[in-house]
């Protein structure tokens, strides 16, 4: 990204940009002046920011105000001068100053091999480059599954490199779980400045956006790049054949017009893990006499004004429901069978003031250098706390020193959260180390099943009955409405539809069920040129935007192609032994963390136990792996690569 050619604003309004900085992040304004002046003395003393612990947003940086003011007049000038022509003094500063600047910005250690990670980050040559033109053979075709995030994003690079394709989903819209989840309260726990498009930037409206925001900035960003005319909608994908003979898959689908078949050399699978809602089997379920229904199946036109309602289950969905409804019902009945850390979250619903939004779009340096403090605070800070000291003497409650020095802030949190109702803290006080579970963002969780006309019952429901829903204690609770906050088949990655590959097996058989493998996430052995966005092992428990883990996986894709096309090979599948060698190494890291502690379970762990959902690597290390797709790794055609060209 070139900050001087292409991003500049000669006009800049002086007043709006006096009003912005007076409230604009300090850390991030110090990046700013030491790119445009090149003075390096903004990350020393007096300036460098003291981070208040337990603060995210921590705007002034500690600082006295004649510092925060010397700050902000100096950034004034500089943006100015910048506007008017003058280039940045610092256009692409080296790996290690990105490091040294981040620590700065972030008062903390950052690993110094991260310098890299961070150019690519801010979109800075040569780490950083655009998409470019492939030498496609002639009849190539490509049919994308899923037009979600994942979808989309693979449309748009395939779109850029001149690979024809077919994006094929079972909704009428864009957007994937946006467009599904339409629940109350629905929205994002990673902020959206984040959790974006690296090559679409928006104006969000909020920090963590609601769903209908979030859905609206996916469709545009796909209706921008003319993916309109490349997708079927309303079409479901019955079955994937590889046809070994001709080299390419054979897509089976049901469309509106009927049953018909696609061909495409290249498959890729954008459906995530988060597409199949997990219904469970209740007794009598199907004969509750009110509504009942999945939260992935909203009903547009419910109603629940003084209602009886029950809620079942307390994960992510459940969290963001409760609080949304809970003044709405008549009552509220919270079936939560397991316990949830949640963490505060000064920022919900918090509204991005004008005057930043306005700031964010004028000057895209300070937007990207913003972007990249939240990268790392919501990325890779958390992950050295959660691996296992094999010397902590209370493995039973916590991971390690610092894991229990959560244990204390979330359960401070915790209690200070239910006021007078301390007799529920042995309901919402989880029993094993925070982590272990997907962390959640406490939306007023605490303060709702505190309330006097909610109830909160720690048992499962075993049967219903007309309009009551029994639980294992024996309890009865009548309701009108029914929701199922369950989750999702997260484990059962790409069961949808069936996938078959070399040899006449299916990927479900290769997998043996739920026990999903795939090099980088990404490739499995006997099934040439499938491509599995979000597939195992990809998703982020210790924080982070997933979408920069599909960038990264796509980075990895292109790759792989240019590799296969330079070859003159229409076939490229992964070498078994790189694959097994890949998966070992995966099961090991997770050993070594808390998402495989004893005595609880979570919805990343497979039936045998063994974590499929989520990554064990830093976000850094899996950039690092999926920046070029190495020919000795891989099969074209069935032969062992000769190594070729750089791709």
């Amino acid at each position: 990204m070139d900050y001087d050619s292409d991003m500049r604003t000669e006009a800049l309004d002086e007043t709006r940009l006096s009003e912005a900085l007076a409230i604009a992040n300090i850390p991030t304004l110090l990046m700013l002046l030491v790119q445009m002046t090149g003075d390096l003395n903004w990350l020393e003393e007096p300036y460098r920011p003291k981070r208040a612990r337990g603060l995210e947003d921590n705007d002034s940086a500690g600082l006295p105000d004649a510092v925060q003011d010397e700050v902000r007049s100096h950034a004034q000038k500089a943006i100015l001068a910048w506007c008017r022509g003058r280039p940045l003094a610092l256009p692409n500063p080296e790996p290690h100053l990105l490091v040294k600047m981040l620590q700065t910005a972030m008062d903390e250690q950052v690993p110094n091999a991260y310098g890299e990670n961070i150019a690519a980050g801010l979109g800075l040559a040569p780490i950083s480059q655009e998409p470019r033109k492939l030498n496609v053979p002639e009849g190539t075709r490509a049919v994308i599954v899923g037009a979600g995030v994942s979808g989309i994003c693979a449309a748009i690079r395939f779109q850029a490199a001149g690979i024809p394709f077919t994006i094929v989903d079972k909704n009428p819209s864009f957007g994937g779980t946006w467009y599904e989840n339409a629940y109350p309260g629905c929205g994002v726990d990673t902020p959206n400045h984040l959790y974006s498009f690296s090559f679409a930037p928006n104006d969000w409206s909020h920090y963590f956006a609601l769903r209908d925001e979030l859905h609206g900035y996916f469709v545009d960003v796909a209706e921008d790049h003319g993916l309109n005319r490349h997708t079927r909608f309303d079409t479901m994908v019955k079955e994937a054949c590889w046809d070994a003979q001709e080299q390419r898959w054979r897509v089976a689908i049901d469309s509106p017009d009927g049953p018909e078949v696609l061909e495409a050399q290249i498959l890729v699978s954008g459906v995530g893990v988060l597409n199949i809602p997990l219904v469970p089997n209740i007794e009598g379920l199907d004969d509750f006499s009110g509504e009942a229904f999945h939260t992935a199946h909203w009903p547009a036109d419910i109603d629940l004004a003084g209602k009886r309602v029950t809620v079942v289950g307390n994960g992510a969905t459940a969290m963001q429901i409760v609080p949304a409804i809970a003044a709405e019902v008549d009552h509220l009945t919270v079936v939560a069978r397991s316990r949830q850390w949640a963490a505060p979250f000064p920022q919900f619903r918090k509204k991005v003031p004008e005057p930043i939004r306005w700031l964010l779009q004028a000057v895209p340096l300070y937007q990207a250098w913003y972007r990249q403090r939240l990268a790392w605070t919501f990325n890779d800070r958390i992950h050295p706390t959660l691996q296992v000291d094999p010397d902590w003497p209370h493995p039973e409650r916590a991971l390690n020193r610092v894991n229990d020095a959560h244990r204390r802030q979330f359960t401070d949190y915790i209690k200070a959260e239910l006021g007078d109702r301390q007799d529920l803290l042995d309901k919402v006080l989880p029993d094993y180390p925070p982590f272990g579970k997907r962390m959640l963002l406490d939306n007023g969780w605490y303060r709702t099943v505190a309330r006097e006309d909610v109830s909160l019952i720690t048992e499962r429901v075993v049967k219903v009955d007309g309009d009551s829903v029994t639980c294992s204690d024996g309890s009865q609770h009548q309701a009108d409405v029914l929701v199922l906050a369950t989750g999702f088949k997260a484990t059962a990655v790409l069961s949808s539809m069936r996938v078959v590959g070399r040899d006449s097996r299916s990927l479900s058989e290769v997998w043996n069920g739920d026990d999903a493998r795939a090099y980088l996430g990404t490739t499995v052995p006997g099934f040439p040129n499938l491509f599995t966005l979000l597939g195992p092992n990809v998703g982020l428990g210790h924080g982070g935007s997933i979408i920069s883990n599909i960038e990264n996986q796509m980075d990895y894709v292109m790759s792989a192609l240019e590799q296969m096309f330079a070859t003159g090979a229409a076939e490229i599948e992964v070498r078994e032994d790189v694959h097994d060698r890949y998966n070992a190494e995966v099961d090991a890291a997770h050993a070594k963390m808390v998402w495989t502690h004893k005595g609880m379970d979570n919805w990343y762990r497979n039936s045998r136990g063994r974590v499929v959902a989520i990554t064990p690597w830093r976000n850094d290390d899996f950039w690092r792996m999926t920046r070029r797709a190495e020919p000795q790794d891989f099969i074209f055609d069935g032969k062992p690569a000769r190594r070729v060209g750089a791709a």
